[in-house]
């Protein structure tokens, strides 16, 4: 149990595929800085509306010194929203590996890095928090090789390895990343983020590497609270992130998060939206995309840990036709998830 009196309010922790990547390194920086930019702005309103205590980013080009991030942050800041507090490591998206990787004949294209990318570090991710993040307790499963996880789903094509022997060597599991973030916050102690981005089910071939990729992506968070990979925390944690899956619809195997979502350890609020009711018929959906394929799905979770109270959720999904609504899809196809918790 966590030591001290009940939080005074509850604690809003969020999850937000911005979408925000640029399809160079430096453009993010430069697009922020001029402050002219629409879905930029998109987002800014997104956050000032909903006002998340601990947030993590998807789709944020990650740089090494941070720029983007504190840029974005002093924009937020100037919106009434501050974040002191921020974490972002490099992601495997860009990270190229000198291999074909897709099993294309070709090395050396987006695909053929260890995550899809142009350049290292398009579309990471980041945590942004009003309290202090335990940088020097953060766990990064990043390097994880696929091969290493037990029981990985590796892609075969006439039962020989997909692309190659070679490749499984050296392929990383997660195409993002997979982060275990704790944060102190006041009132409640540590807070533990199991976070995470995981790779779209979808263009790729017969040997269905991504679906499988995809799978075993979101499986490694079951290996993780059994233990398979050193320490888990034993209470308040969250596990939150885009999964890239929807238990019922769309492409990919969907049983890994179908499990997820029963994991006793695990709490699903099934936060809703009006918008979403009125777009597709289902409240639960967090991403709208082109129809009728894939159509819009829930594949933006936040599930806290069994022993927390949860006061609210939501998806941040206004009326489509709504002003909030328009502003809504200018800033990201996917839809800001949260959950309001408190012990």
């Amino acid at each position: 149990m966590l030591a001290g009196a009940a939080h005074a309010e509850p604690l809003r922790i969020a999850t937000f595929n911005t979408e925000l990547q640029r399809d160079g390194p430096g453009l993010l920086l430069r697009d922020i800085l001029r402050g002219d930019d629409a879905q930029i702005a998109g987002v800014v309103a997104v956050l000032r509306e909903t006002a998340p205590d601990i947030l993590v980013l998807q789709g944020f080009d990650y740089d090494l010194t941070g720029a983007a991030l504190d840029a974005f942050a002093a924009l937020l800041a100037q919106s009434g929203q501050s974040y002191p507090h921020r974490f972002a490591a490099r992601p495997n998206t860009g990270m190229q590996t000198g291999l074909d990787l897709d099993g294309d004949g070709r090395n050396g294209d987006p695909r053929d890095a260890q995550g899809y990318g142009r350049f290292s570090g398009q579309g990471g991710m980041a945590v942004l928090s009003r309290y202090p993040i335990v940088t020097e307790e953060v766990r990064e499963f990043t390097t994880l090789l696929w091969k290493d996880l037990p029981g990985a789903l590796l892609p075969e094509t006439e039962g020989l390895p997909f692309p190659s022997a070679e490749a499984q060597e050296v392929q990383r599991l997660s195409t993002t990343a997979h982060w275990v973030v704790p944060v102190n916050v006041p009132n409640l102690g540590r807070v533990t983020l199991l976070t995470f981005h995981a790779s779209p089910p979808v263009f790729d071939g017969p040997e269905d590497r991504n679906g499988k990729r995809n799978h075993d992506e979101i499986i490694f968070w079951q290996h993780y609270l059994d233990g398979a990979f050193g320490p888990v925390p034993d209470a308040a944690f969250v596990l939150l992130g885009d999964a890239n899956q929807d238990p019922r619809d769309g492409d990919g195997i969907n049983r890994a998060i179908n499990a997820l979502l029963a994991d006793p350890r695990l709490q699903d609020a099934r936060p809703g939206s009006a918008g979403s009711a009125l777009a597709s018929g289902d409240p639960h959906d967090t991403a709208d995309w082109d129809e009728p394929v894939p159509g819009n799905l829930r594949v933006d979770y936040v599930l806290p840990s069994a022993d927390w109270r949860i006061v609210g959720a939501g998806v941040h999904w206004p009326d489509p036709a709504s002003e909030a609504g328009q502003i809504a899809e200018t800033a990201s196809r996917h839809k800001l998830v949260w959950v309001d918790l408190d012990r």
